[in-house]
């Protein structure tokens, strides 16, 4: 068996991996602790967001992933429900997506819910992230049935859940 080393003429056959492309709106470089967000008041510290009981004291300000998102009007996640069922119960289906938002924001302040769009055959939930989407849509399914699909694009970071039911009740 040949050994072949570079350095003594070898060939070598690099191949490519694809690098994954993760949230573009992700920091890059570690934040100075603590930062405030200007705009929602969320506090970066330990290592991570979260909401502080009180603002911290000369603190660095940066508008955090979440607000940088809702500036753009750049969601990560899409909730996109139809049916029959979402036209006659469209606000019990509001209520249930902004309590599973309180839910998630209380622990993870950058996950939120970006807008709410009536559409002619039901509704578009927009996030800041791609957890929420999965968290409402699994509460959709566990509360009302119906069918549930979820489409990740890893290439752009993005969750798009579909929910759909027909039927009156």
């Amino acid at each position: 068996m040949k050994h072949h080393d570079m350095a003594h003429g070898g060939s070598r056959r690099d191949r490519r991996i694809a690098e994954h492309v993760h949230d573009p709106y992700k920091t890059r470089l570690k934040l100075p602790e603590p930062t405030v967000c200007p705009e929602c008041g969320a506090a970066f510290e330990g290592g991570r967001w979260h909401w502080p009981a009180y603002p911290p004291t000369e603190a660095n300000s940066q508008l955090c992933q979440a607000c940088h998102r809702i500036r753009d009007k750049y969601p990560a996640g899409w909730v996109t429900l139809t049916g029959d069922f979402v036209k006659k119960h469209k606000q019990e289906i509001t209520q249930l997506a902004r309590h599973n938002e309180q839910l998630e924001n209380a622990e993870h302040p950058l996950h939120r819910i970006m807008a709410i769009e009536d559409q002619d055959d039901g509704l578009v939930i927009t996030t800041t992230d791609i957890h929420l989407p999965r968290r409402i849509g699994e509460a959709l399914k566990h509360a009302y049935y119906g069918e549930l699909e979820f489409h990740y694009e890893e290439e752009t970071y993005r969750l798009r859940v579909h929910w759909r039911r027909n039927g009156e009740a």
